[in-house]
């Protein structure tokens, strides 16, 4: 793809999704944020952010949030986590943004999951499968919509998230057996990473702290260039 010149984030209210916005904004890239709550708003727009209201579970709050933006390269999401009441958007809220997508012609769309979903079930152990069972159906569901609707793409599975400051030691395997901790800055820095290297293009990735990992497996590192 080109490179990305404005960039439609959902989730950046909070997460990773925050720490995204703040890579993109300091690169000098234009962000449009779709917030569902204006918790985050007066920060976001001291930062220039854009900010689109919308709930990501409400497809035409989607459409009018990313389809009344200044055109768009990408889309980053981040959406998902547990529901104050009502129903998850992991899966639904996903499928609402990916559509919208496909409507305005993004060219690259970046989904941030877990580890935990799909094959990467193995690399969880059996306690922490049992507690994320029911987020990591949605989130692989949201990963398998995505594949198939001929966008590019990027998933990335972080794996246990930390918010303290970026380590620089963050890596991306295409091995799902490996699971770790890794910071939610570190991840926005794998993420800005992905946005403009073919090489991400159409890869599912899980995003470790090479120095936090869960066992000692060996694994090879993803290259971005």
């Amino acid at each position: 793809m080109t490179e990305a010149s404005h960039v439609f984030v959902a989730g950046a209210s909070r997460g990773v999704g925050r720490e995204v916005v703040r890579r993109l904004v300091g690169q000098g890239i234009s962000v449009t944020a779709m917030l569902r709550s204006e918790a985050a708003r007066s920060e976001l727009e001291e930062m220039g952010v854009a900010i689109a209201r919308a709930d990501a579970l409400i497809a035409e709050e989607v459409e009018t949030a990313m389809l009344g933006a200044t055109p768009i390269q990408a889309v980053i999401s981040t959406v998902g986590g547990l529901p104050a009441e009502g129903e998850r958007a992991d899966y639904k809220g996903n499928q609402h943004l990916i559509d919208t997508a496909v409507k305005a012609g993004v060219q690259k769309f970046i989904l941030v999951s877990s580890i935990g979903a799909g094959k990467s079930v193995v690399a969880l152990p059996p306690q922490a499968l049992e507690a994320l069972r029911e987020v990591l159906k949605e989130k692989e569901q949201a990963e398998n919509y995505l594949i198939a609707s001929g966008l590019i793409y990027t998933i990335i599975r972080p794996g246990g998230l930390k918010s303290e400051p970026p380590r620089g030691e963050g890596v991306l395997t295409e091995d799902y057996r490996v699971a770790g901790s890794i910071h939610r800055a570190d991840v926005a820095e794998l993420i800005y990473q992905c946005l403009n290297s073919d090489q991400a293009n159409n890869r599912l990735l899980s995003a470790i702290d090479r120095t936090m990992l869960y066992g000692t497996e060996d694994f090879e590192e993803f290259s971005l260039n």
